[in-house]
């Protein structure tokens, strides 16, 4: 067992809780057991953890932990049973999101179209379920997150928690996330009969699971799929169970939504309608919107339009891209399906988007993406970032190398929803312009944005809407950009920011004026008493390298409104003739300057648990599996960067590794390879969480968490080296 030194620490550790056997003696002993694991403070920051090595590790719970390797796992309930037997338990704490839903502009139930999509890929939870990540090559990733306005996770698990790195990267970029609850077949009769027919509280308590389900992990609501046929008893009960449903979901859940899938009819039987109808509207009169099957036609758009009345937009229209059945257009014609629904003012509900990543293949997947939603943008209404700091190196979550400042740190495929960045637009100009994802390139994390486009003859500029704004702005705005122009001529063209703001008569906007180069040292003109988080960000400007140049703005507003955050590409010289020109952008920050002054906080509390001794590649190695939590005010870090500074046996010090990121106050570090103490000696391991702040400006090391790990083997105790 491991017995921390006295100190605080940095992560903390999750413990299961005592069994209370009634007994005093024990209930005294299991309260020393908990005491003797809390860490005590070394110094600011530090936890010092001393460990005797076990060949006789206690097996994790499969439910959470990859049984292989014990990395954290998304998981489903199946059956009844299942639900209505789970409970908020400490291991499940990996899958609970950290990431808020980031407001948005229009709000979701404004009076407008929306477009929800529904992810089906070949029953679900295959890569994305490791929490921390994986080694996958070619995976599959969503990211036009500006399009669409709901997110569903489906699969055919009676009950479908979606897995948390989607969860993530949705909130980021301001989606909301549904579950899927479903019933199928024989079983689903026999579950239904169960919950349904057994009257109030029977599905009262199903009802009361699912509210505290997505409570729990932070997700916003559920589908609700009854794909069998009822009883006379259940169906009646079947519309109760949705109003409460939805009554707890709006309670629990700020925002929460249920939706109804186009399946049984108020008589019981099951017969897809392919629309609104008088079968089906008892169960859409009991929660917030149908998703209707797939295999409409325009008449019976026109049907569900009159009867829908002002809950218009709560009707989704079923899409299926694999084009399955009797549909209007599937595939690349899924534009045709889109066309007409929107005529009638309808929202839409595209399944299985993933057709391009499983029909087409992976190889040419990002590009076959861009085509895919490029030929539907007209018909997805986009939503705005309505609040600052906007941050973002453009990555997808995803790559075939791990960059930082520049640089390829790291060689290899990787893959973390979680891990991805707010999302901008992807405008498309045929013929003049287009954006798309370079994993070749970057200058954090596994991709940047690659703009391609072309300088009309006779135009001096091109402007590439990156971002839809809708928000006050503070009356001084800094700017950063990256960038990296490619090409024969990169000189011929310079790039800059460009912002717009709301038409008002009250709005007094100033230029955004470039900030001195950096031998210039002109910095008082523009900061006279520069804050000390701002002087950080004037230093951040002249960061750029490898390639990539760094620019800074000020922005100085009154009385107005943001609207477009634009990338302008101009060409130096005018020119009778057109002029390609190719740039990557590797960041871009919109801050209020008057929200970075605040000092960072201190990373403290750290603390370990569920370690795992076993064996190493070498016999005179071992390999060490553990988890580590931390505490950190909320909302005020974007991740956290998990670092090892390496194990020895002697006094020295090796370099920092990036072990992972982690979204909250805690990370499974896995499969450290650490060297065997000898006889008598202690060996040293010293563990890092570095926070990464909304507004990405550097955190102090000494505000950083530390763990340092002493380990012995058995009946070695201390050993003589200082550990």
């Amino acid at each position: 067992m491991a017995e921390a030194a006295e100190g605080s620490g940095r992560r903390g550790k999750r413990t299961g809780t005592e069994p209370d056997t009634g007994e005093p003696a024990e209930t005294e002993r299991a309260a020393r057991r908990r005491r003797s694991l809390q860490p005590a403070a070394d110094m600011q920051g530090t936890t010092v953890l001393h460990d005797t090595i076990s060949d006789r590790p206690q097996p994790l719970p499969a439910r959470y932990f990859d049984t292989k390797t014990t990395e954290p796992i998304s998981f489903f309930l199946s059956g009844l049973e299942e639900l209505l037997a789970w409970q908020p338990d400490s291991n499940d704490e990996f899958n609970v999101s950290a990431v808020p839903l980031a407001e948005r502009q229009p709000p979701l139930r404004g009076r407008r179209p929306r477009t929800l999509v529904c992810h089906d890929m070949r029953g679900g939870y295959l890569e994305d379920r490791f929490i921390q990540g994986s080694a996958t090559r070619n995976p599959y990733v969503f990211y036009h997150w500006r399009y669409i306005d709901i997110f569903v996770y489906f699969s055919h698990h009676t009950v479908t928690i979606p897995p948390v790195v989607w969860t993530n990267a949705a909130h980021r970029n301001s989606v909301p996330v549904l579950g899927t609850f479903i019933t199928e077949w024989t079983d689903g009769e026999k579950l239904c009969e169960a919950f349904l027919a057994g009257g109030e509280e029977a599905f009262g308590a199903v009802a009361e699971q699912l509210a505290l389900i997505a409570q729990h992990f932070r997700f916003d609501g559920w589908l609700v799929n009854i794909e069998n046929k009822l009883s006379a008893a259940a169906v009646g009960n079947l519309p109760l169970f949705l109003r409460d449903l939805t009554a707890r979901v709006h309670s629990a859940v700020p925002g929460g939504l249920v939706i109804w899938y186009d399946s049984v009819l108020k008589d019981g039987t099951l017969r897809w309608q392919n629309e609104l109808n008088d079968q089906n509207r008892i169960f859409f009169d009991a929660c917030d919107g149908l998703f209707t099957n797939y295999n409409w036609k325009e008449e019976q758009l026109e049907r569900t339009q009159r009867l829908a009345g002002p809950r218009l937009n709560d009707v989704y229209v079923g899409v299926d891209v694999f084009g399955r059945g009797d549909v209007v257009g599937g595939g690349f014609d899924t534009d045709k399906s889109l066309r007409m629904i929107r005529q009638f003012g309808l929202s839409t509900a595209i399944f299985a988007p993933g057709w391009v990543y499983e029909h087409l293949g992976k190889e040419n997947f990002l590009q076959n993406e861009n085509r895919f939603w490029g030929s539907l943008a007209e018909y997805l209404p986009t939503h705005s970032v309505c609040t600052l700091p906007l941050t973002t190196s453009f990555c997808l979550g995803m790559g075939t190398s791990t960059f930082r400042d520049g640089k390829d740190e790291e060689s290899g495929p990787w893959y973390d929803l979680s891990a991805q960045d707010i999302q901008p637009l992807y405008p498309e100009q045929q013929g003049l312009l287009s954006a798309s994802c370079c994993l070749q390139d970057a200058w954090c994390g596994g991709s940047s944005l690659q703009l391609q486009g072309i300088i009309p003859p006779g135009e001096e500029r091109v402007a590439v809407r990156l971002f839809s704004l809708q928000m006050p702005a503070p009356p001084k705005l800094f700017l950063t950009l990256l960038y990296k122009l490619e090409g024969p001529q990169p000189d011929d063209f310079t790039v800059a920011l460009e912002v717009t703001t709301w038409d008002s008569g009250m709005c007094f906007e100033g230029n955004p004026t470039s900030l001195p180069e950096p031998n210039g040292r002109y910095y008082p003109r523009f900061l006279p008493a520069p804050p000390p988080g701002l002087a950080k960000l004037l230093a951040a400007c002249h960061r750029g390298s490898q390639g990539w140049t760094s620019r800074c703005y000020e922005l100085e507003l009154q009385d107005c409104s943001l609207r477009d955050l634009s990338l302008i590409v101009s060409r130096q010289q005018p020119s009778p003739q057109e002029t390609p020109f190719t740039c990557l952008l590797g960041e871009v920050r919109v801050l209020d300057t008057a929200s970075v002054a605040a000092s960072p906080a201190q990373v403290y509390g750290v603390a370990a648990s569920q370690l795992w001794w076993q064996e190493g590649p070498e016999p005179d190695l071992l390999s060490l599996s553990l988890t580590l939590r931390w505490s950190f005010p909320p909302g005020r870090a974007r991740w956290f960067r998990v670092l090892s500074q390496g194990a020895r046996c002697r006094l020295g010090q090796t370099a920092p590794q990036v072990l992972g990121l982690a979204q909250g106050c805690l990370f499974r570090a896995v499969g450290l390879v650490v060297p065997r103490p000898a006889p008598g000696q202690s060996c040293r391991l010293e563990l890092l969480v570095e926070p990464v702040l909304r507004d990405e400006l550097p955190v102090d090391p000494e505000r950083w968490g530390r763990l340092v790990l002493v380990y012995s083997a058995p009946g070695n105790g201390t050993g003589s080296d200082g550990y």
